[in-house]
This record gives C-alpha cells, structure tokens and sequence, in this order.
C-alpha cells in the first residue's frame, strides 16, 4: 500500500507564456530505499537500428549515478547490441535473441526486464516515454508490485524525480521509496547520449517466461525521407485553419521541404483528416522541443502547446491577433497563411 502526501505548494509563472503553473511536491512513502544504484535501460529498436529516444533516456540513465546495463531483445538483435555496447555510459549488455521480442510486445518484454531485475538487482529500470515504452513499463511495475515515474523531465536524486501533470502547466516533484523504480523519460529533456569509443560486454539475458496470450498480426509502416518527427530540429506544423488536406500538403510540407523539416499537424488538423495521427503534436501526441517549431494556422489550444512549448524558436502564422499561440511564441506573424507561407516558402527558395 502506498500513501501520497502533499508537502508544499508554490505559485510560479512562466517567463515565456505568462501562465500559472503550480509547482509541487509529492512523495511516494513505501519501502527503504536501495544505497547501491544500478540501472537497467531498455533499449528501443527500429529495425536493425536504435531509436533516437534510447540515447536520451541513457543520458537520463546515467544521471542516477552507477553502473547502466542495456537491454537489448529481438529475432535479431546483434547488430543493435554491438552498437549500444560502443556507446559510452554503457557498462554492460544483455541480449535476448528470440522471435517472440522482435516486434516489442509488452507481454513477452515484461517477463524479460522483470527477470533480470530479479537476477541482477537492478535498482532503477529505464526506458523512453515512447509508445514503446509507455506500453511495456507499466506492466513491469505491475509484476514488481511498485509504482511507476512516467515521463520525468529532471532527476534530482536517485529517489526525486520532476515530471510535469495537467499538460505541463504544474510540475511534480516526485520522491520515490520503492525497492526498484520504474522510470519512463521524456526525450526532449534530456540530450542524446551518442559519444562512442565504449567496449562493453556483451552476454545472454536470463531466461524468462514467454507468454503465448497475445500474437502479433501485422503493421502498415510509412516510410518517409523526411526527419522523424520526435527527433527533428526543425519542425513545420499545420492546423484546422488549412482547411483540407489538399491545402495542408501544398502549404506545410512545401514550407518543410524548403527548410529540410518534420511535419506535424495539431490534433484539430488530425481530427479533420488533414494529416495522419502518426504527425500529431500534443499532449495526446508527440513531445518535440526542435530548435525551430513553425505553426501554421494553429491557435494554441493547450494541449498543443503542451506537445511543442520547449522548442528553441517559435513561429507562429495565425489571422487571429488574440489567438493563445502569440502568447508563447517568440515570432509572430498576423496574416492570411495561404498568402504568407507561398510567399514565406519562396523566398526561402531563394
């Protein structure tokens, strides 16, 4: 049993949109808190590569102090274990070679992870807040019987850990006593950990059970040159003011291609058919923080803003000169977007 207290509450505003946010501080009371920190991070795979957002969550890792173990399962994972061993931060890695891990099941994943923490006494196990790894860590910390940290922001301490709730307008310091936490990390607030020059040991994972309850079907891949999304310095989002789906090719992705973007599209604009819900950006979407974001027709709901807020640089192109985008943005322009951005993307060109 657990129980949550309140220990204090401060009023902040924000130096960059002007909203109240609540800054406050709970602490989880369970059991002793273990002195010898190891963690375990999972390592996310696309294909035969490592997702952008293990790197992040390893800086993350590495920041509670102690030796960081990587995980890495799969039909074929050598090529991704080889490469996270040359990783520095990386003092060890474990491999699962089976069918049954290849397409990141949470099933199969968490008899895994719970296996070797119970082998090796991982204190904290780690993984990034991806659709990846919100859908296997929960189950994790259901078998272990503990509470889980989602998305932290900052690591204060091997047991404090700082996320934010309500759309990221109130931030949580949270103080866990739990034997083993369970973290998954928000990529945007933490660098890429990628510097290389590591030889770590590669070895077998412990055996673990293999549920046979759930069995993967299929999946329908888009493949794209363009930068990922999650990932991509410079971002150009498009909203319900474009008006269909014709618009929002022509005018976002002409803008992207012209600055070598990602697109993403507000959830009105996915909502609309304007774009595919793998491009949302939000609170119920992706987190991006580019060093260039570029809304497009977006009026600023909150759960936008939730998804792009810690972007460098933000542009905003909007008719309306009251609409809440212009609060957070650091340029503004109030004008008819389909007149602006052909212009915007021609002189671009140029």
């Amino acid at each position: 049993m657990f129980r949550t207290a309140l220990q204090r509450v401060v009023l902040r505003t924000s130096s960059k949109n002007s909203l109240t946010a609540l800054r406050s501080s709970f602490f989880i009371r369970g059991y002793a808190s273990a002195q010898n920190i190891s963690t375990l991070l999972l390592v996310e795979r696309n294909g035969n590569s490592i997702a952008s957002s293990t790197f992040n969550s390893l800086t993350a890792a590495a920041k509670l102090g102690g030796d960081v173990t990587a995980l890495v399962a799969g039909e074929e994972p050598d090529t991704v274990a080889s490469e996270i061993s040359k990783v520095n931060g990386i003092s060890k890695v474990l491999v699962a070679k089976d069918k049954l891990y290849e397409h990141g099941l949470a099933e199969v994943y968490a008899p895994l992870l719970v296996a070797a923490q119970k082998k090796f006494n991982f204190t904290h196990l780690v993984a990034p807040h991806s659709a990846f790894g919100k859908n296997v860590m929960p189950r994790v910390a259901a078998l272990l019987d503990v509470a889980q940290i989602s998305d932290i922001t900052d690591i204060e301490s091997p047991e404090i850990f700082v996320r934010p709730i309500y759309a990221g307008n109130a931030i949580s310091k949270v103080k866990s006593n739990d034997p083993t936490k369970i973290i998954t990390v928000r990529g945007t607030a933490f660098p890429p950990s990628t510097v290389t020059g590591n030889s770590a040991a590669i070895e077998a994972a412990p055996d673990a059970e293999k549920p046979t309850i759930t069995e993967w079907i299929s999946e329908d891949l888009q493949k794209s040159d363009r930068p990922e999304l999650g990932a991509a310095t410079r971002v150009v989002s498009g909203g319900r003011a474009l008006k269909n789906r014709e618009n929002f090719d022509k005018l976002v992705y002409g803008l992207a291609d012209v600055l070598g973007a990602a697109v993403g599209g507000s959830r009105a604009a996915v909502d609309s058919g304007y774009c595919d819900n793998a491009l949302q950006v939000g609170q119920t979407g992706k987190v991006v923080a580019p060093e260039l974001y570029v809304a497009v027709g977006i009026s600023g709901a909150i759960q936008h803003i939730a998804g792009m807020k810690d972007s460098k640089s933000i542009v905003a192109i909007n008719t309306d000169p009251e609409a809440p985008i212009f609060q957070l943005a650091d340029y503004g322009l109030v004008a008819d977007l389909f007149k602006a951005v052909p212009e915007l993307t021609e002189k671009l060109k140029k």
